[in-house]
């Protein structure tokens, strides 16, 4: 069975009609990975359920699900980050559910306290560099600020949802002052002002354009496991290190989901988050777009195995999201861009 693709301003006249349906599931997603059609089509093949996608931006999704309330035709929304997911909840858009396998799978500190939203792959922030030119790259996130690495880092923008996240994190484990003070360091380091996304970050490693540069874990495996323009080439002079080994770990992001508060189709919706938290599903996440899995005992890629072991953060993430507007604050304060 094929999935039905449906982008933003083209939603057919079925779901427009009736928006619960026997035998189909109705996905807001702003993943915006092809790789992930095979996680679609196994769904289908697997329950017979029909995915009817839209697809957008994280914020033109969450608009969207305000505007419409409770005549939403959604069931699930799937974004990515932490940030997301919180401001999804926030804006009243999604609701809790009590799942038993859910509970079981998924780490506590990867789920929302109230139960709103669940992650179901991880990566992590990390930081690479130039291994012909960086002969002591920083051991953790604070290190990153310190005036030894001033004019060497390539760092995505404060409106970058990764960015926000990891700096409300650093807010929870340190406090704001400390956080305020690293934010101000990382804007005194920066070699250009931000600009691109991750892989543009790597980029600027390969170029000389930046000596260190900060990127989610799967845009690097990913050019481990396929080209990637720019990258690819030149991999075995990048070097890479999972921070803050000896303190709180390696922080992690997820992708995750929920199912919206006025879902139509909530039984199916609740399959096709115990379908996300499956072996096979996890699996995909790691083969498919070089994720970390949230399901332990599930195998890595072998472009993800590539990157080592290491120590990650399991700050519970709920307890990260309530400081990510404070991190929106301090980005302001410092001139973040």
């Amino acid at each position: 069975m094929t999935t039905k693709s449906i982008f933003l301003g083209a939603l057919t006249a079925a779901i427009a009609t009736t928006a619960a349906a026997e035998g189909e599931l109705n996905l807001y997603s702003s993943r915006h990975y092809d790789t992930d059609e095979r996680l679609y089509s196994d769904f289908e093949e697997a329950t017979g359920i029909t995915i009817n996608r839209i697809e957008g931006k994280a914020d033109e999704l969450l608009a969207r699900l305000e505007a419409e309330g409770a005549n939403s035709p959604a069931d699930i929304l799937l974004t990515v980050d932490t940030s997301r997911l919180a401001r999804a909840k926030n804006a009243g858009v999604l609701q809790a559910i009590d799942n038993a396998v859910l509970e079981e799978k998924i780490p506590a500190n990867l789920q929302d306290a109230d139960n709103q939203w669940f992650g179901f792959s991880q990566r992590s922030r990390i930081i690479f560099f130039d291994k012909a030119d960086v002969a002591t790259p920083p051991a953790t996130y604070l290190d990153l600020a310190k005036p030894e690495y001033k004019g060497l880092v390539c760092i995505r923008s404060s409106t970058n949802s990764y960015n926000q996240t990891l700096l409300a994190s650093i807010v929870t484990h340190h406090g704001e002052d400390v956080a305020k003070d690293w934010a101000a360091g990382i804007v005194a380091n920066m070699a250009r002002d931000p600009q691109g996304g991750d892989t543009d970050q790597l980029r600027g490693v390969v170029s000389g354009e930046c000596e260190i540069a900060v990127s989610n874990t799967y845009y690097f495996a990913r050019a481990i496991r396929k080209d990637v323009k720019g990258v690819s080439d030149h991999i075995d002079s990048i070097g890479w290190t999972f921070p803050s080994q000896e303190g709180e770990g390696a922080h992690m992001n997820l992708s995750g989901a929920g199912i919206a508060a006025n879902a139509p189709n909530k039984d199916n919706a609740v399959k096709f988050l115990e379908y996300l938290a499956s072996d096979s599903a996890q699996q995909y996440f790691s083969n498919g777009n070089d994720e970390f899995p949230v399901v332990a005992g599930v195998e890595l890629a072998p472009s993800v195995a590539k990157l080592g072991a290491f120590k990650a953060d399991d700050v519970i993430l709920s307890d990260v999201a309530k400081n990510i507007p404070t991190a929106q604050k301090i980005f302001n304060e410092v001139n973040w861009k």
